[in-house]
């Protein structure tokens, strides 16, 4: 299976309406506002993988091992 490129500046909704997999990592990572209804839509469209890794204190080095164990390729 060939790895999936990802841009961790492109914004969530850019990348889960790309991915839509992605959706559930991300929640799965510690993402988990970007299942409540609205969301996505909302504060999705402005917060990228790196921002909201800053805000829930998540290590960006967790995000890129957890996609790449996924499949994808993350790159910043």
């Amino acid at each position: 299976m060939d790895q999936i490129r990802i841009d961790l500046n492109e914004t969530v909704f850019t990348l889960c309406s790309k991915y839509p997999g992605l959706l559930e990592i991300l929640s799965e990572l510690g993402f988990t506002d970007i299942t409540k209804p609205g969301m996505l839509q909302t504060a999705g469209r402005f917060m990228t993988p790196v921002k909201g890794a800053a805000l829930k204190h998540i290590p960006l080095e967790q995000i890129v091992a957890t996609l790449a164990a996924h499949g994808y390729t993350a790159e910043q």
